[in-house]
């Protein structure tokens, strides 16, 4: 019977973005994914990472491409431009244009466009959300949250996005496309991705304090954005090892909170525990609650960001945790010590309002978690 399984996630240095290598198995075999890709100027550290792989074992079971945002998905379009490409990938969760509109075809708008023209260029017909049956990765407004289990045994519980949110997204992305593309003009969307020197390889890389209670009370500001709203959010728990996380991409809480009460129901649970919640848009005000966080029980929370836009994670946020996180004291992962994120680093600080801070030992290296 193989032995030592084991569950471990990679914030890989994105910047102000997301790009998340995981990995799961035992001593006798592992298994992977990869949740975006980050801005195009890290791609380099996802291409260094993938490199690092055993030359027989590159494959992924899956690959997320969460939403159109450029520090999310231009990592992706990168890789994805190589060819050969440089790892094996067996599904791909990205919701196109064609799972935004009914019987439209494979585009949406403008980072959209350009990962829909490579993925239908590269891979094979069924390899695209796969596991939906080529259709949208959607959590329906009633029954059961939708459950796939990658080889190897990992769940995976989708969270997010819903059918409204989606909506949202469709008008928002044909707007944002302007007169450059029409949705549905693959080979439109396929020239201008030949003439983005950024993306071809080879062409260089464009129990709190009151002043806490106090703070905690302001009005919280939420997040309308919507292509955050589409994000596709799970929940992933390899029972293997007893290990799980939260992965929340940049999804509205309003949208988690609900599908974790109906996971809850389904299980007929009070709370979710989890090992660990991976921070929804890089620790912003707007994307966490009293209500989410009362739902689940983690001792760790995973920030992806160096802070260089928007100055994240907000302050708000992460007092929000440590002041309402079910688990006492809650740990905050940051993968950069930068500005906004040192601070949260003070011993004094840790100590008054009880709470541990952790950082990549390494900068600019993947930081490793093990659940």
């Amino acid at each position: 019977m193989p032995a030592d399984p084991f569950f471990r996630i990679e914030m890989l240095p994105a910047l102000h973005g997301d790009c998340l290598l995981v990995e799961y198995g035992d001593s006798s075999r592992s298994r992977r994914l990869l949740i975006d890709g980050g801005p195009i100027a890290t791609y380099k550290h996802l291409e260094a990472r993938l490199d690092a792989l055993p030359a027989g074992d590159r494959r992924f079971e899956l690959v997320v491409m969460s939403h159109v945002d450029t520090d999310h998905v231009e990592g992706i379009v990168r890789l994805l431009a190589n060819q050969p490409l440089p790892i094996r990938v067996i599904d791909l969760w990205f919701n196109g244009w064609s799972h935004l509109s009914p019987g439209g075809r494979v585009l949406g708008g403008k980072q959209g466009e350009f990962l829909s023209a490579l993925i239908v260029r590269r891979f094979q017909q069924g390899q695209w959300n796969g596991a939906f049956d080529g259709q949208a990765v959607v959590v329906p407004d009633d029954g059961p949250l939708p459950e796939r289990t990658l080889a190897g045994d990992l769940r995976l519980t989708l969270l997010s996005p819903t059918p409204a949110t989606l909506d949202r997204m469709r008008e928002a992305w044909r707007t944002d496309l302007g007169t450059n593309v029409t949705p549905g003009d693959l080979d439109a969307a396929w020239q201008q991705l030949a003439q983005r020197k950024a993306y071809l390889p080879g062409q260089g890389l464009l129990g709190t304090t009151p002043e806490l209670d106090a703070l905690l009370e302001r009005q919280l500001k939420v997040d309308r954005a919507a292509a955050n709203g589409s994000s596709i959010a799970f929940l992933a728990e390899f029972e293997a090892a007893g290990k799980s996380c939260l992965f929340l991409a940049d999804a509205y809480h309003e949208v988690v909170t609900a599908s974790i009460r109906r996971l809850l129901q389904q299980r007929a649970q009070d709370v979710l525990k989890v090992d660990a919640v991976k921070v929804a848009h890089h620790g912003s005000a707007g994307n966490i609650s009293d209500e989410l966080l009362a739902l689940i029980d983690s001792p760790r929370f995973l920030i992806s960001t160096n802070g260089s836009r928007f100055r994240h994670p907000d302050a708000e946020a992460m007092q929000r945790i440590i002041a309402r996180s079910r688990h006492q004291p809650p740990t905050l992962c940051f993968n950069y010590a930068s500005k906004t994120t040192r601070p949260w680093g003070a011993a004094d600080r840790q100590a008054r309002l009880a709470y541990r801070a952790e950082y990549n030992a390494v900068p600019n290296t993947p930081y490793r978690i093990e659940l």
